[in-house]
């Protein structure tokens, strides 16, 4: 049986999850109105994860008998000062993430929820990934800077990214499901 505590969390979680999405399309779109259009897909391909991400806590607070309570999405900046810019928010948005994913699982521990404990190892692994992808595209940025050819380059690059989850979440979406 899952606590009205964990429960909480979790709705909050999604939340969480579903406001990424919402900075992340918000930032796609900021970065195609500055013809960074390789920026723009990569941060889409970003907003569908955040999507399965948030279903998949979604899922599982349903197969545990749970109420899901969806909770007001805050918005998003609507513009950001640089590519740069863009991704310094998006690592120290990451590392929020961290952090409530890590609260969850300090719960499941606390409450010996073995089974939300298990649930939340994924997210664990996934954001350790997340950060270092933030990271990286960081460092090539500084490389690049601002304006020129590095940027046009890692623009490109980075529009090579291609969505490789669920995006039809008509048929619902396994708890087990990738990214």
């Amino acid at each position: 049986m899952i606590s009205k505590a964990m429960v909480d969390i979790i709705n909050k979680q999604i939340n969480n999850e579903m406001y990424s999405a919402y900075l992340y399309m918000a930032m796609s779109a900021d970065a195609s109105s500055k013809g960074l259009n390789g920026f723009a897909k990569w941060f889409m391909v970003q907003y569908h994860e955040e999507m399965l991400h948030a279903l998949k806590f979604y899922n599982y607070l349903l197969d545990q008998g749970a109420e899901v309570h969806l909770q007001t999405i805050k918005e998003p900046p609507k513009t950001f000062a640089s590519a740069r810019d863009m991704f310094e928010k998006t690592l120290e948005h990451e590392r929020f993430v961290t952090k409530s994913i890590n609260e969850i699982a300090d719960l499941a521990q606390k409450e010996q929820d073995h089974a939300t404990y298990t649930f939340i190892q994924w997210y664990v692994t996934e954001q350790i990934e997340e950060e270092k992808n933030d990271t990286e595209i960081l460092q090539r940025l500084k490389l690049a800077g601002d304006t020129g050819p590095g940027l046009f380059m890692l623009d490109a690059a980075l529009g090579a990214r291609t969505v490789t989850v669920q995006t039809d979440f008509s048929a619902g979406v396994p708890i087990t499901a990738g990214a």
